[in-house]
C-alpha cells in the first residue's frame, strides 16, 4: 500500500476528475447522477458519501474486481512488480513453485532449440517468412520443439520426480506405457500469466498433420478459460493501455507486435469468457474484439457481446471490429500497414451499435409490430447491464429506435427510491473517537510532542489510540490506508475505515485539534481519578499517597 497510488488504481477502472486536492466520480457501487465518490491521494482512501462505500486500494480491488483478499494482494503486487512473500500457513493449496520452475525451464529449452537444433532453420525460415524479427521472437520467448518423440523428456527428465513434474505440467504424455513429448515439430509459444510466469505452451505445426495448433492441456496452473496469450507482453510495453485488442491466434498477436501494435491478446482456442474479460478490464477501460466479417465471425462476436454485457460498468467500453472477408489481423496489417490498421480499430463498432444493428436484422423496423418486437427482444439483454448511466442511455436509445418517449420520470422515481441515503455526521463527536479519527486521517500527528496522562484513562478506545500513536512513530511514512489495513480483526479495520472518512469539521490546524483533544482526555482522566478518590474518602481513610494525588 505504501507503493500503490489509489488514484491510479481506481482511475484505471473509473473515470476520475480532479476536484481540489481530491478526485471525484459517479460511484461505481450504486447508480447516481451527481458524483459523490471521492478518492483522496493524501489518505490513499476512497469514500462514497451516497452509499457509504469506503476503503483502501485493496478494498477497492476486492469490491470492484470481486477478488478475495489474497487475490487482491496478488493483483496489487503484480501491478507494482512485487513478489508476495508466503508462509506455509497462508497457502490454501499445494505449492506450485516446482511446477512453475519446470515450465520456465522448458521455455528456456525450446528457445535454445530454436537457435541450435539442426532442424531449427525450418522454424526460423517460417518465422522470417511471416516477417517476425529476432527481437520480437525474443520478446515473446518463441521456441522450437524438434521432430522426435522425447527431445524434451531426454533434456529435462533427469529423474522420476522431474518426469512427474513434466507430466503434471502437461509437457509429456503416456500411451501404452510409453512416454513422449506432447509438442513435436512445432514452433512453440510460451503462455505467461499476468505475473510473467510461464503457465503453458501453444505449438504451431511445421510439417503435415493435425492439429495445426496445439495447446497445453488444463493443469493445476493453466486454465484456458482464464489465460490470455500476449497480455503480459502487452502490459510490459504499456502498463495501462487505453485499449486491448482481442484477436484469434498467437501469430496475430506476434505479427501485430512486429508492426508496433503491442496491445493485442488472444484467447486460447476458446470463446471469450467472463474471467478473460475481468482480467482485461483490470488492465484497460476499453476492449476491442476482432472477428472475421463472415457469419461465423459475427456469431462469435454476438457470444462475446452477451458475455461482456454484465461487466459494462460506467467507464468501460467494448468495440467490435469485423475484418474484410479472407483476412486476419496478420495478413491485414501486412497489407495495409500499422496506421491503417489502427484507424480500423478506432472505427470499430461500439457495443451499442452492434447490439441494435444485430437485433434490427431480426425484425421489420418499418412496422409497428416489428419495432415492438425489437423492444421485446432487446429488454432482456439490457436488463443484464449493471446499473448506471450506460444502462440508462441504452434504454433511451432503445425507446428512440422503437419510437417511444423514454419513461424518464419513472426511472427517476425508481432511482430516488433505491438510492441510499447520504450519511452525514451529526452532533458532537466524543473526544476519544475524534482523537482516533484525527490520527487515522493524519498519521503524522503521532510524531508531535503530545501531552501525557490520558493513557491511564479507563475507557474503550484508549488502547487503540496508544497503539496507533506507536505505529505512527515507528513508521513515519505510513498513510491512512496502510494504517487501517494493519489490523487483522475485521471489526477494528472496519471501524478505522469509517473514521478515516469521518467529517470532522476541522476549521483550524489538525495538529492543534489533536493536541487539544488529548488535553480534553487528560482533563477527563483527572476528573475520573478525582471522583474515584473522593468516593473512596467517603467510606474509608485515604493513604498519604492518595491524599497527595487528590491535592494534585
Amino acid at each position: 500500500l505504501s507503493r500503490a497510488d489509489i488514484v491510479e488504481i481506481v482511475g484505471r477502472r473509473v473515470p476520475l476528475k480532479k476536484a481540489g486536492r481530491e478526485f471525484q466520480a459517479c460511484c461505481p457501487f450504486h447508480s447516481e447522477k451527481t458524483p459523490s465518490f471521492t478518492v483522496s491521494p493524501s489518505k490513499q482512501f476512497y469514500h462514497c458519501f451516497g452509499c457509504g462505500a469506503h476503503g483502501s486500494a485493496l478494498g477497492f480491488l476486492m469490491e470492484y474486481d470481486r477478488l478475495s483478499f489474497p487475490e487482491a494482494v496478488e493483483e496489487l503486487a503484480s501491478s507494482l512488480g512485487l513478489e508476495v512473500p508466503r508462509e506455509a500457513s497462508f497457502e490454501q493449496g499445494p505449492d506450485h513453485r516446482p511446477l512453475y520452475d519446470t515450465l520456465e525451464e522448458a521455455a528456456r529449452h525450446f528457445a535454445r532449440e530454436l537457435r541450435r537444433h539442426p532442424d531449427a532453420p525450418r522454424a526460423v525460415d517460417y518465422l522470417r517468412g511471416r516477417g517476425v524479427s529476432g527481437e520480437v521472437a525474443a520478446r515473446f520467448g518463441l521456441g522450437f520443439a524438434p521432430p522426435g518423440w522425447d527431445g524434451l523428456l531426454a533434456a529435462l527428465g533427469r529423474d522420476d520426480a522431474a518426469v512427474h513434474r513434466l507430466r503434471e505440467a502437461g509437457l509429456i504424455t503416456e500411451h501404452d506405457g510409453k512416454r513422449y513429448d506432447r509438442l513435436r515439430d512445432r514452433i512453440v509459444f510460451p503462455i505467461r500469466d499476468t505475473r510473467g510466469r510461464v503457465v503453458g505452451f501453444g505449438g504451431r505445426l511445421l510439417g503435415d498433420g493435425k492439429p495445426k495448433y496445439l495447446n497445453s492441456p488444463e493443469t493445476a496452473v493453466f486454465h484456458k478459460g482464464r489465460e490470455l496469450y500476449g497480455l503480459y507482453e502487452a502490459r510490459q510495453m504499456e502498463a495501462h493501455p487505453k485499449r486491448l485488442l482481442v484477436v484469434e491466434g498467437y501469430m496475430d498477436v506476434v505479427a501485430l507486435a512486429q508492426f508496433g501494435i503491442g496491445n493485442a491478446v488472444a484467447t486460447l482456442g476458446t470463446a471469450t469468457t467472463r474471467e478473460h474479460l475481468e482480467k482485461l478490464y483490470r488492465a484497460t477501460p476499453e476492449v476491442a474484439f476482432c472477428f472475421d466479417g463472415d457469419r461465423a465471425g459475427r456469431d462469435a462476436a454476438w457470444k462475446a457481446l452477451e458475455t461482456v454485457l454484465p461487466l459494462m460498468r460506467d467507464g468501460r467500453q467494448a468495440r467490435f471490429l469485423f475484418l474484410p472477408e479472407g483476412e486476419d489481423p496478420d495478413s491485414l496489417v501486412r497489407q495495409t500497414g500499422a496506421a491503417a490498421f489502427n484507424d480500423l480499430t478506432e472505427e470499430a463498432l461500439p457495443l451499442s451499435e452492434f447490439l441494435f444493428q444485430r437485433l434490427a436484422t431480426q425484425v421489420d423496423m418499418k412496422s409497428l409490430d416489428g419495432r415492438a418486437r425489437l423492444g421485446e427482444i432487446a429488454k432482456p439483454l439490457l436488463e443484464r447491464l449493471p446499473g448506471g448511466m450506460f444502462r440508462d442511455m441504452m434504454y433511451q436509445a432503445l425507446y428512440q429506435r422503437i419510437g417511444l418517449e423514454p419513461p424518464a420520470a419513472q426511472h427517476r422515481t425508481a432511482e430516488r427510491t433505491q438510492r441510499p441515503r447520504v450519511q452525514r455526521p451529526g452532533g458532537s463527536i466524543p473526544p476519544i473517537r475524534r482523537a482516533v479519527a484525527l490520527l487515522v486521517q493524519h498519521p503524522d500527528l503521532a510524531r508531535l510532542e503530545l501531552p501525557g496522562g490520558w493513557e491511564q484513562l479507563d475507557s474503550p478506545g484508549i488502547p487503540l489510540l496508544r497503539e496507533l500513536i506507536a505505529i505512527g512513530r515507528a513508521q513515519p511514512d505510513i498513510r491512512s490506508a496502510g494504517l487501517v489495513e494493519r489490523w487483522e480483526d475485521p471489526a477494528t479495520r472496519q471501524h478505522l475505515a469509517r473514521l478515516a472518512v469521518l467529517e470532522l469539521g476541522i476549521l483550524d490546524d489538525a495538529a492543534d485539534q489533536f493536541v487539544g483533544t488529548l488535553r480534553t482526555l487528560v482533563a477527563e482522566q483527572r476528573r475520573a481519578e478525582r471522583e474515584a478518590l473522593l468516593g473512596k474518602s467517603r467510606h474509608s481513610p485515604l493513604t498519604e499517597e492518595e491524599k497527595q494525588r487528590l491535592r494534585e
